[in-house]
């Protein structure tokens, strides 16, 4: 316990002294959340489009942090050869990936705070009611992004693509899934492509707690496929994820 509270420490001072990950995994939802709030007036989903934004940002940001900002974290570290050091030292491999995780899922954490707060001061957003649920919706969603991450390092070959393969990955299923307000009007074959996307129901189960008042065990799909998404990830990453630079 002590080596995981000292290593997670650590990857918190590492993480906020990044100028990059401070910017692309935890600003970056709050900026986009601006600006769309800025530009989008009106209703989405019959409620405030702010509301829907929030709502949807929240989503898009546990793509960001939990998918994209692992796979970079552990890809860059990986091809350093950081990873591989970490095996020789004292520090169980296991207690290592299990900090970096809580790492990342307490900057989402508080960059989800921080989107409420800020939906608060630029457009009066509500609190949320049923603050449980959609914590437990978040942490559900957050922990399957990061399994599917852990999956996606061991398919990243190199360091100087790592950034091109996650956001060719993330905004289009931002797009795709809702994170920017309602797909109702996009083309019959985008919305098919969106239904089997993860980032769908994570979407549509925030909308349906923060916007509709729902409980999360009123959205048992959601729940159930986000669950089987995090189990593919896993196991795959089982599989996939390597500790060392690949040779050649």
């Amino acid at each position: 316990m002590r080596l995981y509270r000292h290593q997670l420490k650590w990857e918190q001072l590492v993480f906020w002294r990044s100028r990059e990950s401070a910017v692309f995994v935890f600003l970056f939802p709050l900026l986009l959340f601006t600006l769309l709030t800025a530009v989008y007036n009106g209703q989405i989903y019959g409620h405030p489009a702010s509301w829907a934004l929030l709502a949807g940002m929240l989503g898009y940001g546990a793509a960001t942090t939990a998918f994209a900002g692992l796979a970079l974290i552990l890809v860059a570290r990986r091809e350093m050869g950081i990873l591989k050091r970490i095996r020789s030292t004292p520090l169980p491999p296991a207690t290592y990936l299990v900090a970096v995780l809580t790492s990342i899922m307490v900057v989402f954490a508080l960059q989800a705070a921080s989107l409420f707060v800020l939906g608060k001061l630029l457009k009066s957003t509500p609190w949320p009611h049923h603050v449980l649920s959609l914590v437990l919706s978040l942490a559900l969603g957050a922990a399957a992004f990061a399994a599917l991450g852990l999956a996606l390092t061991g398919f990243i070959r190199s360091l100087e693509g790592s950034s091109a393969v996650v956001n060719i990955i993330v905004l289009p299923t931002a797009f795709l899934s809702g994170s920017f307000g309602s797909v109702a009007h996009y083309p019959k074959v985008l919305r098919a492509i969106g239904d089997v996307l993860p980032l769908k129901y994570l979407v549509d189960l925030i909308n349906g707690i923060y916007l509709n008042g729902q409980e999360i065990w009123d959205k048992p799909r959601a729940v159930a496929v986000l669950a089987a998404w995090g189990i593919l990830g896993m196991a795959v990453a089982i599989r996939k994820f390597r500790w060392e630079p690949r040779e050649g």
